[in-house]
């Protein structure tokens, strides 16, 4: 077939099978104790099985004037190579010669009356932005990536593991990244850095190089190599830090580090700041800022479909199906929401209005459900067997998102809040008013056993119920909020997050909580203690001075940060060990993995997309573990 990706459909799963006859046939004649386990086709009694003579004899009149037989050199009709991994394009004019057999144009072919004639499709190819990005526009669409194209992010130091960070960064499309770094290339730099050229690149501007060589990457993204020193920046230019959207730095000194956090902790305006330190096989990844929130974080549980409170236009649908004659095939795709509302109303009849709440009465459930079928391989009564724990879970206010409507900046609004506590305050009244007292619905269906006809009409009662309570929530608004801002809270709405930071060092600055993490993180707490414990030792060395510590300089530095009389965790000298063996190498494997995490956070927080971490992350390369502490 000349299929370039090696992913082909065949014309029998497209066309040739009865859909229910496949998949009754691959679910149960597989059976090993009986000839189904075999492959023995005419055990299976959802086949029906004809001889190839009477197979031969089974063909369709051509309906289009081509060849379609034998070995050819290309597929019939108009059909030239494509490469993907796009969709193919539908093709027409000029070389597409397939007629059909009545003569007419084959622009006009058109088997099925409500299929599209071939000259109304849409051949418009997806632009070369939707072609470059469309793996990542499946994880964050197209408002993740327009907030990752307006990005600016200040990198300080062009180190192996900063680079790493930047390409994973370049590369997904962020708009303009600059690295601050006064230094030129070692033949340190020229061992590990894979964004520099070897020998031919000592000596030279590191930024400059990293930046050269980065912007290869994508096109479409702005880099900038700045010369100037972090120490020249916070004496004199310090507000220039401010313009970019997220600072990251990798293995500053100690006491710029401490003047750089603080100075983007003075102002909530200001960008968040990603510390990176590593050493060795050890590394930790630290986000310093104020709040974060989260809309679309992405749960892996769908937001409710609110069948123990069923809104009056289901209810009503559900109770007027007649079950009792109703067609066999129609009876078996009935859609599980309708078994289950129909069932638990009339449960409710008999129970005093209350749903199914002890293990004995959730077991009769299940087995009133099971007895509605009128053939024993109805799967949609299966399905809402399966799915029966819906009707006695509660369609209530989760308690974390209760919580928020109690925040302080939720319940002082002014015009000027963000649109979250705009939105969250008008949730809070939506579900104190409402009768339901539920968060607003959602039209987004799960997958279900179902035929055509009855999902799209139970899909279409869920988008009229969801368009009027979206209109209700709006009403609640005291600020105008962007439609598609709206459109994703509701559908998040039992998932959102607000997340508050904390200044960078707080812990080091905390003996007593250092001892509690003993206690609760003793593995994560001991590299953290030896990777400061290093900044520490570094801080009081002379410019240019070679770092060689030792193990027992570096435990007195740790135990420093302690209560008295609070020894260091078991797991400490092993992270000291190791910090000792190598206190400045920035070795290629911890450079790579810190560059996938870090720039996974740094989307999160640019995209307010998924859940970034909350405090520090330890990297263990040693013995492959990660942890928070």
């Amino acid at each position: 077939m000349r299929d370039p990706t090696g992913f082909s459909w065949h014309a029998d799963f497209q066309n040739g099978w009865d859909t229910e006859a496949l998949q009754n046939a691959i679910d149960k004649c597989n059976n090993p104790s009986d000839p189904t386990g075999s492959g023995i086709t005419e055990a299976c009694s959802f086949l029906t099985v004809s001889n190839a003579t009477a197979a031969s004899q089974c063909k369709i009149s051509p309906q289009v004037d081509e060849v379609i037989d034998g070995q050819m050199g290309k597929l019939p009709g108009c059909n030239p190579l494509q490469t993907g991994p796009q969709d193919a394009i539908v093709q027409s004019g000029q070389g597409c010669s397939a007629i059909p057999s009545d003569g007419s144009e084959s622009g006009d072919y058109d088997r099925n009356s409500d299929r599209p004639k071939v000259d109304q499709l849409d051949r418009s190819a997806p632009d070369s932005k939707t072609r470059r990005y469309d793996r990542q526009l499946r994880l964050w669409a197209a408002s993740g990536q327009s907030a990752l194209e307006s990005s600016r992010i200040l990198v300080i130091s062009g180190t192996a593991t900063s680079t790493s960070i930047l390409k994973n960064l370049v590369l997904p499309g962020i708009g303009h990244f600059t690295i601050l770094d006064s230094l030129k290339v070692t033949p340190e730099d020229a061992g590990n850095n894979f964004f520099l050229e070897g020998p031919s690149s000592i000596g030279k501007s590191r930024a400059e190089e990293t930046v050269r060589l980065l912007g290869e990457l994508n096109d479409g993204v702005e880099g900038k190599a700045d010369l100037r020193s972090l120490k020249e920046v916070l004496d004199s230019d310090k507000e220039w830090i401010s313009e970019f959207t997220i600072v990251i730095a990798h293995n500053l000194e100690a006491g710029l580090l401490e003047r750089l956090s603080t100075l983007l902790w003075e102002d909530e305006s200001y960008p968040p700041l990603v510390v990176v330190r590593s050493a060795g096989f050890l590394a930790e990844v630290y986000i310093q800022y104020h709040e974060h929130t989260v809309i679309e974080s992405h749960p892996e549980t769908a937001q409710s479909l609110q069948i123990d409170k069923p809104f009056p236009a289901l209810l009503e649908y559900a109770m007027g199906l007649d079950f009792e004659n109703m067609d066999v095939t129609d009876h078996g795709h009935v859609p599980y929401v309708i078994v289950l509302v129909r069932l638990l109303e009339e449960w409710k009849k008999t129970h005093s209005g209350s749903p199914p709440s002890t293990y004995p009465e959730k077991q009769e459930f299940k087995k009133t459900i099971l007895a509605m079928r009128k053939k024993a391989d109805e799967e949609n009564f299966e399905e809402a067997e399966a799915q029966a724990y819906r009707v006695w879970t509660p369609s209530n206010v989760p308690l974390e998102i209760r919580d928020l409507f109690k925040d302080p900046k939720v319940t002082s609004l002014s015009p000027s809040s963000p649109p979250f506590f705009h939105l969250v305050n008008a949730l809070a009244k939506f579900t104190e008013e409402q009768p339901s007292h539920t968060l607003p619905l959602t039209s987004t269906l799960p997958d279900m056993k179902a035929n055509t006809e009855s999902y799209i009409h139970l899909q279409k009662m869920y988008k009229k119920r969801a368009e009027e309570e979206k209109a209700i929530f709006k009403s609640y608004l005291q600020v105008p909020v962007d439609n598609d801002m709206v459109d994703a809270f509701i559908k998040n709405s039992h998932a959102l997050k607000l997340l508050r930071g904390k200044k960078w060092g707080t812990l080091d600055a905390d003996p007593q909580a250092l001892a509690s993490a003993i206690e609760t993180s003793p593995k994560q707490l001991s590299a953290h203690l030896a990777l400061t414990a290093l900044a520490a030792f570094a801080s009081k060395q002379q410019p240019n001075t070679p770092l060689s510590p030792t193990e027992e300089e570096l435990t007195a530095e740790a135990q420093s940060l302690l209560p008295s009389g609070v020894d260091l965790p078991d797991d400490f000298p092993a992270a000291v060990g190791e910090v000792v063996r190598s206190p400045t190498a920035d070795l290629p494997n911890t450079a790579a993995l810190l560059g996938g995490i870090v720039a996974q956070e740094v989307i999160k927080m640019i995209t307010k997309q998924y859940i970034p971490i909350n405090g520090s992350c330890i990297i263990d390369l040693i013995e492959t573990s990660t942890g928070m502490l």
